[in-house]
Formats: structure tokens, C-alpha cells, sequence
């Protein structure tokens, strides 16, 4: 699970709120992935085992990924439609995500929860200075420090789903930030004091524009927002996708994982993408490197 965040060369650009003695880890251990992948294709532990040859009370360690046989991980992969590689690199520590964000007009604020830390995000208009946040993480005040500090107007509050890590802090926010300020959540996932929205809408920030795509799986309204007008390409996910992993998908599985190679890696390959929990990626290196999407390899594969 990710836990803080550290100065680097990514985060002094966009800005890594709370903690900065640790880069932000990658969200999910290949053991995470393999259980989202049996729960989501409804694989219980006795099948998989059969499948694999081995005994269920081997799975544990296999599970693990890092030093089983690459062929054994090579079956595990097939029968949970995973990409063996990517789960590999993952499990070997060999992953980590390159990312070139905007140079301005983004702050990632990545807060403790329990024990782990959740991201929330703020983008805003260099010109006219009207911001929205994406959701709220565990603690509004790196998001209300940094308004003050660019001296920004709060316009909006998107909600990418409504789980209580990622709206705990909106009252809280709104309170702190005051003025007139909208709040929007996907309308599969009403909230008090926000106004629904149907996924396929686009909203305006000063001379950006805000694109809603559905990406629920996740949740029953997970919604990614793609920001236009910076000077990089920028999707706000939640936790519809991690880098090098996804959120679970609780109902429709292959549904879900459509939806995510449909609305958000349909992007072009220089996106980034700013997801609910764990480091910011990018479209082209979760083609490259995310286990659910095993297809991204393949092609590749064949066009050598």
C-alpha cells in the first residue's frame, strides 16, 4: 500500500503533499493483483491450484510471484488473463513508472489513511487562476495550502467516487476554502450537497476543459476526468486504475477492464494519469507494464 511521499525530480514539479522522506510506492504487490484477477474472473483458490498443478497450500507463495519458476508464473498468468512479464517486473521491484506531468497547473496531495495514504488532486487555469479539486484524500490542508499559495479561486470539487477516503475531507475543504463552490459526483453515486452528473459531459475551467468518462467497476459511478489545455495531457482516474495495477472490479470484470482501456488508455500514450492511490503514471507505461492488460504486450509482440 502507498505510504508517503518524498522531494524528487517528479514531485517538485507538481508538488507531493504531507510526507517527503519516501517516494509514493506502487499501490498493489503482485499477490494484490492475483487476488483482484481471482475475484474479479470468480477463480476460487482450489481451481486455481488445479489449473497450476500444485497443491492449494502452495498458492500463498506462488502468489508472491518473485522467485517461482517463470514457467509456473507463465501458467498463473493464463489463467487469470494476466501479462506474466508485467506481473514479474512488478513482483522483482523492476517498475517504476516514468512520468513527464504538467509543468504547472497540477498539485498531487498524497495523505495518510490508516496505513496507507490516499491521493487527492488540484488543477487549475495558469491565466485566469480558477482551480477545482479532484476529490479530498484524508486531509483538505495541502489542497487549501496550495491554493493560497498561487492565490487561486476554488471553482469546482469533482468526486471521482464516492468511497469515504476520498470525500472524508469536503466539508472540511468547502469550509476552509469558503466562497461558491460546485460539487459534482457521477450520478450512479449521489452524495448530499452535490450535484449528479452523467459520465460524457464536459465542464469548463476558466480555458481548460474537463472531460467525464465512465469508468465504474471500481464503483458504480467511478468516473475519469480528462483535463485539456495544460501543456501535458492529464487524466484524474481514481481508483479505476494504479500504476501497474487496477482497483478491484467488484461486478462486471471484463466489463470493467474494457472501460479502462476504452476511456482511459484510448488516450494518447503521454497522458498522465493521476490515479486514487500509489505514484502518477502515464497511458504508455501502463501499456507497457500493467499485468491486467495483457493484450498492449501482445500487440507489440506481433508487430516485431
Amino acid at each position: 500500500m502507498a505510504r508517503a511521499c518524498r522531494s524528487n525530480s517528479l514531485t517538485s514539479r507538481v508538488g507531493c503533499a504531507k510526507l517527503h522522506d519516501m517516494a509514493i510506492p506502487l499501490e498493489d504487490l503482485a499477490s494484490d493483483i492475483v487476488g483482484k484477477a481471482q475475484r474479479g474472473l470468480g477463480v476460487s483458490d482450489d481451481a486455481l491450484a488445479e489449473k497450476l498443478g500444485v497443491k492449494p497450500d502452495e498458492l500463498e507463495v506462488i502468489k508472491q510471484v518473485r522467485g517461482v519458476a517463470p514457467a509456473l508464473v507463465e501458467k498463473l498468468a493464463t489463467a487469470l488473463e494476466l501479462d506474466a512479464k508485467a506481473l514479474t517486473d512488478l513482483a522483482e521491484g523492476k517498475y517504476t513508472p516514468k512520468v513527464t506531468p504538467p509543468s504547472t497547473g497540477f498539485f498531487q496531495a498524497n495523505t495518510v489513511y490508516g496505513d496507507m495514504t490516499v491521493n487527492a488532486y488540484l488543477v487549475w487555469d495558469p491565466e485566469t487562476k480558477l482551480a477545482a479539486a479532484f476529490d479530498t484524500g484524508a486531509d483538505a490542508t495541502p489542497l487549501v495550502d496550495e491554493i493560497k499559495k498561487h492565490k487561486l479561486t476554488l471553482q469546482d470539487i469533482f468526486l471521482t467516487h464516492t468511497h469515504g477516503d476520498h470525500v472524508m475531507e469536503l466539508d472540511r475543504l468547502r469550509e476552509k476554502v469558503g466562497g461558491s463552490i460546485g460539487v459534482h459526483t457521477p450520478e450512479a453515486e449521489p452524495l448530499e450537497g452535490a450535484a449528479p452528473f452523467k459520465p460524457g459531459v464536459t465542464f469548463s475551467l476558466g480555458k481548460l476543459q474537463i472531460e467525464t468518462r465512465d469508468t465504474s467497476g471500481h464503483s458504480a459511478g467511478g468516473t475519469t476526468y480528462h483535463i485539456h489545455g495544460l501543456d501535458a495531457p492529464l487524466a484524474i482516474v481514481g481508483d479505476a486504475l494504479f500504476a501497474g495495477s487496477a482497483g478491484g472490479i467488484r461486478t462486471d470484470y471484463r466489463a470493467g477492464l474494457r472501460r479502462i482501456r476504452d476511456h482511459i488508455l484510448s488516450a494518447q500514450d503521454n497522458t498522465t494519469l493521476a490515479p486514487g492511490h500509489g505514484p502518477l503514471t502515464s497511458v504508455k507505461e501502463e501499456k507497457a507494464h500493467n499485468a491486467f492488460f495483457p493484450e498492449f504486450r501482445q500487440s507489440v509482440a506481433k508487430d516485431i
